[in-house]
């Protein structure tokens, strides 16, 4: 099907006049974590064009693209535009001006968009490629792209984070259940090296920093300020707490690519006035049983309709009802969790209990296709979500760790990413 086009006309009319407004408004907002704001929008995806398990990372420079996705529930497309921000390690806007960061106008048009086509729930779907003829990021960091209406800059629907890389160090390393709390219990530990020799640092110990993320999970992301030695070019990091992680589980799994019969680990499949519902087959905690090995995506989604040459405009909107068997925890919050929530403690993915069935429900409405998904606790005075008391923690889970490298030289204003790497763990 041919997607349509929006005229980029507007891009050089209204650019000097947005251009300000835009700059002063995500210079001013504090919230970086990738997230829909606007209920109408929904299904962000943020994917790198060197493969689906791939993290949003792309290389200085290289033909590598990151692309995002999302849909707007409706039967009429809006005149959206986008804008990047260039943040810091710890996703806090950095000091650089738009024109040190980028070539060409931080304001772009959203020209890329096609309508669904024979679904029970209408969307339009838009599509953003990165780098593009409008933006070329000049630098390496992090970035964050945001979505917004043309004649409100100020008002974010969406946002997305992404990293640019100089991919110039080398990582080696491994992650495993052998651990300095004990061997083969609940953890798994990361001990890595980093070569430095296709850049010069000065002082390791003092410019680099190290940020390890666990499964795409934003919460678990741990900062590593200080290597535990040096050896010419390569930079050890081992035996440091913070490379210490909970095990956890494998994900869970369900798929809703075919409305005519159930899928994986759905119960029933019904229509239901305006849209089909998949109930899925009830769950039971974890914490308590053996671990089983299951082969995951560690947290993602894919979105797929059997029948549909294209499935981001052919796959429906499916009512995915969720139920998890357990007495109720007092006290406690309970939350759906995976790419498809952002890994977010949002209102809109938590639990109610429901005393007649004695079980936690929540109904999302989710676009056909295979999902990974857990359950997230935020315990009674804590305000941390863990999966723990629901999921367990087993050293063999084969959990995914990005690891990324920043750098900043003395005096400069901004951390520069020189490598990054994701390693599987290998119990």
């Amino acid at each position: 099907m041919k997607r349509y086009q929006l005229s980029t006309l507007w891009l050089r009319t209204v650019v000097m006049l947005c251009l300000f407004a835009v700059s002063c408004s995500a210079a001013a907002a504090t919230d970086t974590a990738t997230r829909v704001f606007d209920p109408a929008f929904r299904t962000l995806r943020i994917e790198s064009s060197l493969g689906f398990t791939q993290a949003p990372v792309i290389r200085l420079n290289s033909g590598d693209r990151v692309i995002v996705s999302f849909d707007e529930i409706g039967d009429d497309f809006s005149q959206l535009q986008y804008s990047l921000l260039h943040c810091n390690a710890d996703w806090q806007p950095s000091r650089l001006l738009e024109s040190e960061y980028l070539d060409g106008f931080n304001v772009a048009d959203v020209d890329d968009y096609a309508f669904s086509t024979n679904t029970f729930i209408h969307y339009v779907n838009y599509r953003i490629e990165l780098p593009n003829e409008y933006m070329q990021p000049l630098v390496s960091g992090n970035y964050l792209l945001r979505v917004y209406e043309r004649d409100e800059p100020e008002n974010i629907l969406l946002q997305a984070r992404f990293a640019v890389s100089e991919a110039r160090t080398g990582i080696a390393g491994e992650a495993s259940g052998r651990t300095d709390r004990g061997h083969n219990t609940e953890w798994q530990q990361l001990e890595f090296l980093v070569n430095t020799s296709d850049i010069n640092i000065s002082n390791p110990f003092q410019d680099l920093l190290v940020t390890v993320t666990q499964n795409n999970t934003p919460a678990t992301t741990r900062t590593i300020t200080h290597p535990m030695r040096v050896e010419g070019s390569n930079v050890i990091f081992s035996h440091s707490p913070e490379l210490i992680f909970d095990a956890g589980n494998e994900f869970r799994r369900f798929e809703t690519i075919r409305t005519t019969y159930p899928g994986m680990h759905v119960d029933s499949m019904r229509y239901g006035g305006s849209n089909y519902h998949a109930y899925l087959m009830h769950d039971t905690p974890r914490v308590w049983k053996d671990y089983k090995y299951d082969e995951t995506q560690r947290g993602r989604f894919k979105i797929r309709e059997y029948n549909s040459t294209d499935s981001d405009l052919g796959a429906d909107y499916v009512t995915v009802h969720f139920t998890l068997e357990t007495p109720e925890i007092p006290g406690a919050r309970v939350y759906v969790d995976g790419d498809m929530t952002h890994h977010l403690t949002d209102e809109s993915y938590l639990m109610k209990y429901d005393y007649t069935i004695g079980a936690y429900t929540l109904q999302l409405p989710l676009k056909q296709g295979s999902y990974n998904y857990r359950y997230i606790i935020i315990p009674p005075g804590e305000k941390q979500a863990t999966p723990t008391p629901i999921e367990g923690n087993h050293f063999e889970t084969l959990n995914e760790y990005l690891i990324q490298v920043y750098y900043r030289p003395p005096g400069a204003r901004a951390d520069r990413l020189i490598g990054h790497a994701q390693m599987l763990a290998n119990p």
